[in-house]
């Protein structure tokens, strides 16, 4: 079955060794799970070079998610408040993810609704900016919220 059909380019792999040999080239599997395998004549080292350009080109293109943090405390003033808000306001504008938390040190963690009532508040000041990625979630001593920038 294997190079049969001399009209459609299947050629046996005897024959095709030696197509690669007269044209001082290489014979590189390009699909060996076919059926029958599907071979190719090229000069290697090019097909390696042009194979990693592609491959570094499709990397270019990627686009990498950053994750920005910001911290706070469960009594975190009206001033740094606002200062922050406004560093995550230029994060989201940038294009990155913002991670806001607020860390409970020792008893603190009596106020987690006080952390909640901040995370929410620090939510809707953000709302034209971004959108809620994850509700605030305490996860041991920290209580997260996510937020995603909205699309332009």
């Amino acid at each position: 079955m294997v190079g049969e059909d001399i009209e459609q380019g299947v050629y046996p792999i005897a024959q095709a060794l030696r197509m690669a040999q007269e044209q001082e080239l290489d014979l590189v599997e390009i699909s060996p799970n076919a059926k029958p395998p599907v071979c190719r004549i090229v000069d290697y080292k090019k097909f390696l070079y042009s194979q990693k350009k592609r491959e570094k080109e499709l990397k270019a293109k990627q686009q990498k998610v950053v994750v920005k943090e910001i911290r706070f405390g469960p009594n975190t003033d009206d001033h740094d408040f606002e200062f922050k808000l406004k560093h995550a306001k230029k994060f989201l504008e940038e294009g990155a993810k913002v991670k806001a938390y607020v860390f409970f040190k020792g008893r603190t963690i009596v106020f987690k609704e006080r952390g909640e009532i901040l995370l929410l508040k620090f939510a809707q000041e953000l709302e034209e900016y971004a959108a809620v990625e994850q509700m605030p979630k305490l996860e041991g001593k920290r209580m997260i919220m996510m937020f995603n920038p909205k699309k332009k």
